[in-house]
């Protein structure tokens, strides 16, 4: 009889991943550890997976540069949750013959949590909660998205859901990025600007698009001058789109409004970022994808991944290509 196939799901902090998905498929064909914690240290997350055949990775919270994808030798199947993972190593995962699968979900949840912070912000929904709680009444007075123009850095998949809540809210729609045609802009209501009309048009600017060395950095001093000391930014994206050291400058001078930020450059955001002392801001901790309905959705494609792979038939194969 053939020994189940060691599994290890990491970086479950919120304790989901075995409730909201059914692993009994994988019953008798693989004995699958599930870790809550993270592991900054190399060697201790090498010890980790010393055994492991099988890795699920949630999103990008663990990267698998090819240092460490050399040192698990025994690791002949990696799953993220998502459609993409620019932390893993695709090349070097292929050339050692590391099967890489992902999953689909999260695109209504994030484009949803986009929309609570763009409200959040608009309205001071945070700070006036600070205010009421500590005694005090009516400091801010925030602005009405009806008749305000929105800018999506990015129309994908999740940025076309936000252009649809912007038109519910009877808001302008700007877009650009690198690719993005005029037509695809029109298909959601919106209209192409280039990336200085977009900063300089809107009064929210909220970020979708996929970290990559185009992407790193593109909101930067002089985007956020152009957003001025009205706009607001929200970034459901990743968190090296924006500079944060820009950002923070921008924040504490008031050269704009606010900010509402769900992910960050180091993640999970370090006690002693200036992040969370800054001023006219929103944070949350990287939940952009994180619903009860999108995990189920995960990690039951994730199980289906594993029993594919163990089928001889891997499915949602992510190429490096």
């Amino acid at each position: 009889m053939t020994a189940p196939v060691p599994v290890v799901v990491l970086d479950d902090f919120q304790d989901v991943a075995l409730s909201v998905a059914d692993w009994s498929p994988l019953a008798g064909r693989a004995h699958v550890v599930r870790y809550t914690d993270h592991l900054d240290d190399v060697d201790a997350l090498v010890a980790r997976l010393a055994d492991a055949a099988v890795v699920v990775a949630m999103r990008e919270r663990t990267s698998f540069p090819a240092p460490l994808l050399a040192r698990l030798p025994r690791l002949r199947l990696l799953v993220t949750t998502g459609t993409a993972n620019a932390a893993i190593d695709l090349p070097a995962a292929a050339a050692q013959g590391v099967v890489v699968c992902g999953t689909a979900g999260g695109t209504a949840a994030a484009a949803e949590l986009t929309w609570a912070l763009v409200m959040a912000l608009a309205r001071d929904v945070v700070a006036d909660d600070r205010a009421v709680r500590a005694g005090r009444w009516q400091e801010h007075l925030g602005i009405e998205l009806a008749g305000s123009t929105l800018g999506l850095l990015g129309l994908g998949r999740i940025g076309a859901v936000v252009a649809g809540y912007a038109r519910a809210f009877d808001m302008e729609v700007l877009a650009w990025s690198e690719n993005l045609t005029a037509g695809r802009a029109a298909e959601h209501g919106a209209r192409l600007v280039d990336k200085a009309g977009l900063f300089a048009g809107s009064d929210v600017v909220s970020v979708h698009l996929r970290l990559s060395d185009r992407t790193r950095g593109l909101v930067g001093p002089a985007e956020l001058r152009l957003l001025g000391p009205g706009g607001r930014l929200v970034n459901t994206s990743r968190g090296p789109i924006v500079d944060e050291a820009a950002l923070l400058a921008a924040l504490s001078a008031g050269t704009i409004a606010g900010a509402a930020l769900d992910v960050f450059d180091v993640e999970p955001l370090p006690v002693d970022s200036p992040l969370r002392s800054a001023p006219r801001t929103v944070l949350t901790p990287h939940v952009g994808y994180a619903s009860r309905q999108s995990y189920a959705a995960m990690y039951g494609q994730a199980v289906e991944d594993v029993v594919a792979w163990l089928d001889g038939a891997p499915v949602r194969v992510l190429s490096a290509g």
